[in-house]
């Protein structure tokens, strides 16, 4: 039996949860030195201090908005919401600083992303960033996930690197939730999200990250896969799964493993914190790390 709205939403609000708390967290020691890191990581020493989400969560929360308001992705809507919340301080990538004053100039949003990069889009790993809350909203239905995550990034994505980057990471949420009573292997989760993904350099690098064998470390992972140091879909999702994978039944466990590669760790972590989640549930989210991430807003939730 299908879900109800009420269901999709309340899995998708696990989902932003999961996201925002890495998301925080990663953040904080991306805008912090290497060492402080580093250290976090072999002491498991959280700071003490509130963990400010970045522009991960905070489109996310647009996309939670829409889902809340329309139960799939109003593309108009999104960009306006993505254009009406967009806050410099929250760290964006250049492109959305292009897109936003074109959206609040009227210009439809077709043309504000596709203007990217001579007209190719950008395949940036922003629309994989947010994406999660998708996945978990249309959980139950696969041909949905992968419509609407295509439909939520192309606003600002419209490369196809980066739609299919989208497409893989909501695959990925959906997936865990369909999974999170059975035991999947790392390899075995990556080979069935394949099978949602388009043909593309995002495939190709899933597919290696699938072979890697069981006893790869987390720094030879990112030798392959990437870290997101370079900011690019393919260079950021095909190592979030592995990571995901990997740690897939402990969220605690897949942040800390994900953190651990450096790169750009706030995007990596809000992704990997998106999808863990749905194995895991709210519970699963150490509470002193929801308690650290600042309040998410009342205008996306509808509180």
């Amino acid at each position: 039996m299908a879900s109800t709205h009420e269901e999709r939403l309340q899995r998708a609000r696990v989902s932003l949860e999961g996201l925002s708390v890495g998301d925080a967290l990663g953040g904080f020691f991306e805008f912090n030195q290497a060492a402080v890191l580093d250290r976090a990581v072999k002491t498991r020493k959280l700071p003490d201090v509130q963990w400010h989400f970045t522009d991960d969560t905070n489109m996310a929360l647009s996309i939670y908005e829409n889902l809340r308001l329309y139960e799939q992705i109003e593309q108009q809507e999104l960009a306006v919401s993505f254009a009406t919340h967009y806050d410099r301080s929250r760290g964006y990538g250049p492109s959305i600083h292009r897109f936003v004053p074109r959206v609040l100039s009227g210009q439809p949003w077709r043309e504000a992303a596709s203007g990217a990069f001579d007209g190719a889009g950008s395949f940036g790993n922003g629309g994989a960033m947010r994406v999660s809350p998708v996945g978990a909203y249309f959980a139950d239905d696969m041909d949905a996930v992968v419509k609407n995550a295509h439909a939520s990034t192309e606003v600002t994505h419209s490369h196809p690197e980066g739609v299919a980057g989208a497409i893989a990471g909501a695959v990925a949420a959906a997936l865990a939730w369909q999974l999170r009573s059975d035991t999947v292997d790392r390899n075995q989760f990556i080979s069935r999200v394949l099978e949602h993904v388009p043909a593309s350099d995002i495939y190709d690098r899933l597919q290696t990250a699938s072979f890697l064998r069981d006893e790869t470390t987390v720094q030879e992972a990112k030798a392959v896969l990437g870290n997101g140091s370079r900011v690019t879909a393919q260079d950021t999702v095909p190592f979030v799964l592995w990571c995901a994978g990997e740690k897939l039944t402990n969220y605690e466990e897949a942040i800390w493993l994900t953190a651990s590669a450096g790169g750009d760790v706030d995007t990596t972590c809000a992704m990997v914190g998106g999808i863990v989640s749905m194995v895991t549930g709210l519970e699963g989210i150490p509470a002193d790390w929801i308690a650290h991430r600042e309040p998410l807003p009342a205008w996306a939730l509808g509180d």
